[in-house]
């Protein structure tokens, strides 16, 4: 079974909000004490955050849930509850976040780089928060919002120095593995490797004053024609190349594959522009492989070098070639545009009424559904908070441009309530309780 994983699914829960407390001090010598419920607690946030300790995604393939933990409840002497514990997720540094639908939200590019995936539930105000001169001895407090919960998916995207690029079979990993650590497997049929690998090329320096240097070099799958319309395994594997500041062409000069180099070359740069017009440009070097089959080199291809992983011929000088187009890639980049992470932000979420059926609406929106979250909804007081943040939030509005009637059932959440935009009293205002029937009410599926 493969180790590396490039594809997976993440399922976020951030902590929940503890709830309110409803208290009323009680104690000797205290005549009628007031309202002393304490606020709940915060729940956790649920970061992901790019790091290079992390290869793959084969984390998430099993076990794709991550929690951060719920805030506490409120107490008594207006003590507030604890706050959740956020959690850090640690992706591989290239990792791309999107949404269900598949839009874009986020691109960890560098180490370090954080984003939250999923906000903790605020916590529930006591009934103390709630005193005023209307409200001598409000017996109601909030309940926690509940946190945030969401499935993305997660591409992983390899960054690498250079990245090599060829047929199948033409000896990109045995390459690989003699000018580093990574031991892909190597044999002679075509798409033996079927996951990339990364391995790390050291240049040592000239003198004392120069260290030298290091480079990431990635073996790429082998690409056949018609890779950028998913033949072959080029549609899975080709976006690991995007981020490569460097490319490696390597062509079997032997024509072991029955290919010839030139072909091999035009193909592959045709397959390259198809996927991503710009890897074109991208600074590249064109080699040919096993040097050491051939007695005759074909003239018709145009090559920047020859060389042999299996005898040595030409590696060291292939390395030092690569070294100097790595160190003037990165001498382009600029830091400061690099200074912040990539984040794709959708719009800020508004409410919305969706009509269910005839004659019932649903609002939808995280504000609208925090406006009811009260302990008690059968207490008058409560139901007077809970409408004048409904009107406050413009839900009045929102259901007159749905076509909602009066006496037409309203549902948020769990609360269901009968709706009614003018009273028989037209100096009442648009959305303001006629009668019983406009509050908030207890039915099937109700709060």
């Amino acid at each position: 079974m493969s180790s590396f994983v490039d594809r997976a699914q993440l399922h976020a829960k951030a902590g929940d909000g503890g709830a309110g407390a409803v208290s009323f001090r009680r104690e000797a010598h205290v005549d009628r004490g007031g309202p002393d419920g304490g606020s709940g607690g915060h729940g956790g946030d649920v970061w992901v955050v790019a790091s290079t300790n992390q290869a793959s995604l084969i984390g998430f393939r099993d076990h794709p849930h991550r929690r951060a933990t719920d805030g506490g409840h409120g107490a008594s002497k207006r003590k507030t509850g604890g706050t959740g514990s956020d959690i850090e997720v640690p992706l591989p540094v290239g990792t791309v976040i999107r949404d269900h639908s598949g839009d874009l939200l986020c691109d960890l590019g560098e180490e370090g780089d954080r984003w939250l995936i999923a906000k903790g539930g605020r916590g529930g105000r006591g009934n103390a928060s709630f005193l005023s001169n209307r409200r001598r001895a409000p017996a109601f407090g909030e309940q926690g919002e509940r946190g945030e919960e969401r499935w993305l998916q997660l591409e992983l995207k390899l960054v690498a120095d250079v990245a090599i690029v060829g047929f199948p079979n033409v000896g990109k990993s045995t390459l690989i593995s003699s000018v580093s650590a990574a031991k892909p497997k190597i044999a002679d049929y075509p798409f033996t490797t079927l996951e990339p690998h990364l391995g790390v090329v050291t240049v040592p320096g000239g003198s004392g004053t120069d260290p030298g240097m290091d480079f990431v070099l990635a073996d790429i799958p082998g690409l056949v024609e018609g890779a950028a319309e998913g033949k072959g395994l080029g549609h899975e594997f080709l976006r690991h190349i995007e981020r490569a500041r460097v490319l490696l062409v390597l062509l079997d000069l032997a024509a072991t594959g029955g290919v010839a180099a030139a072909t091999q070359l035009e193909v592959l740069l045709a397959e390259l522009g198809r996927y991503q017009p710009d890897l074109l440009v991208r600074p590249r070097l064109v080699v040919g492989s096993k040097a050491d089959l051939i007695a005759d080199r074909d003239e018709e291809v145009a090559i920047d070098l020859a060389i042999s992983a299996a005898t040595g011929e030409g590696v060291q000088t292939l390395i030092g070639r690569l070294a100097e187009l790595v160190v003037a890639a990165r001498a382009e980049i600029v830091p400061a545009a690099r200074a912040a992470i990539v984040i794709h932000r959708p719009f800020p979420e508004q409410i919305t009424a969706q009509r269910l059926e005839p004659g019932v609406f649903e609002i939808v929106g995280r504000s609208a559904e925090r406006a009811i979250g009260l302990s008690d909804l059968t207490d008058d007081q409560a139901l007077d908070v809970v409408l004048g943040r409904l009107r406050r939030l413009g839900v009045d509005r929102v259901l007159a441009r749905a076509g909602a009637h009066d006496g037409d059932e309203v549902r948020i959440g769990e609360l269901s309530f009968t709706w009614y935009r003018y009273g028989p009293d037209s100096s009442l205002e648009p959305g303001a309780p006629q009668d019983e029937g406009a509050r908030p009410r207890r039915g099937k599926g109700s709060k």
